[in-house]
């Protein structure tokens, strides 16, 4: 078995920095932390909230914040993201335990939460070429994960407060209507793809499947497995998580999953194409024998799933045409908006995920 190093903070970038003397100071004051914070330091993966390893002399926190220049609250809501994670963790061990919420932006600029650091291998699709698994392993990994997304909606909502923090009626027709307009309000460029996309969209919405409490962003990326990669020991960036049609989380997760052979820019981004992986039929058939649900529809929530991160990427990409961002990665996502919503036109056409 490959031996893979854990995730790995670096240095922040330019224009992201954090004033550790007004943080410490607030830390000390207002939550349990071991001493003055010594180093704060970035985690480069990600293209929306920001993360940052907090180190003392004794131990270690990951603090969370929204992207410089973002006006989205309802998508960089660290209050909501806080709560979700508090109320999770009685019911969900793959989840980091909450620390402090402060909404205060005098302390570094901009709302925040601390979370302890859960300390592990996050598998990121830009390392995929350097990660030398077995079949085998990875085959073990992929079940792990949709094992892990099923024990999540698997909750018993009513029994917790979980049930609160969304409100199922009409969620997928909210969540369409939403995205769409998020599109049109971010766009950039004429691309004849996106404009097929919503109308579909808006004329093939299925019935909804019986609510439960759903990630909406779930990823190889967004999970950190033990270092011997034998178990998952918690799912990162809640902030879309609310309670919703599980069939649009399963949907979220299989837009993420290129397949060998698919588009170099889904590639670049996840290691789903490495041999081994479980295929995008595989992992709802898996799903489907795990929780009983009824997949016959999940065409339409992979093209949403698609469409969805398209409109992501495309709202980061204004950011950075408008000069709100600097971050030179983000100058290519409009590729990747492209390249997503010819995999939903693709994806109609052949009426198969």
């Amino acid at each position: 078995m490959q031996e893979i190093s854990v995730d790995l903070a670096k240095e922040i970038r330019n224009g992201e920095e954090i004033d550790m003397n007004n943080l410490s100071s607030f830390l000390l004051e207002n939550s349990t932390i071991d001493g003055n914070l010594v180093e704060i330091k970035q985690f480069p993966g990600g293209f929306s909230n920001l993360t940052y390893l907090l180190s003392t002399e004794l131990s270690e926190y990951v603090l969370r914040r929204p992207p410089i220049g973002a006006n989205i609250k309802s998508a960089h809501d660290m209050a909501r993201e806080f709560k979700v994670l508090t109320a999770l963790l009685p019911y969900f061990k793959a989840v980091p335990k909450p620390i402090i919420y402060c909404e205060n932006d005098a302390v570094i600029g901009a709302p925040f939460y601390t979370m302890e650091r859960v300390n592990g291998v996050i598998l990121r699709g830009n390392q995929a070429n350097n990660y030398k698994f077995e079949a085998s392993q990875m085959k073990t990994l992929s079940e792990k994960l949709v094992d892990n997304l099923t024990d999540l909606h698997g909750i018993d909502i009513e029994s917790s407060e979980l049930k609160n923090f969304g409100k199922p009626e009409g969620y997928v027709e909210r969540q369409v209507s939403g995205w769409i307009g998020r599109y049109e309000k971010s766009q950039t460029d004429q691309i004849a793809a996106m404009e097929s996309l919503k109308n579909w969209l808006v004329k093939n919405m299925p019935k909804a499947q019986k609510p439960c409490f759903i990630h909406n962003d779930y990823k190889y990326d967004n999970v950190v497995f033990t270092s011997d990669l034998k178990d998952i020991k918690a799912i990162l960036d809640w902030e879309m998580a609310t309670v919703g049609d599980p069939l649009m989380d399963l949907g979220s997760t299989l837009a993420y999953w290129v397949e060998a052979g698919e588009n170099d820019f889904m590639k670049s981004m996840n290691l789903t194409w490495l041999p081994g992986n479980l295929n995008r039929q595989q992992i709802v058939d898996r799903y489907a024998k795990n929780t009983n649900r009824d997949v016959s529809q999940i065409l339409f929530y992979f093209v949403f799933g698609l469409f969805k991160n398209a409109v992501i990427l495309q709202q980061i990409y204004a950011r950075w045409k408008l000069g709100i961002t600097q971050d030179i990665r983000f100058g290519k996502l409009i590729d990747g908006v492209k390249e997503l919503s010819q995999m939903g036109t693709k994806a109609i056409d052949k009426q198969t995920i």
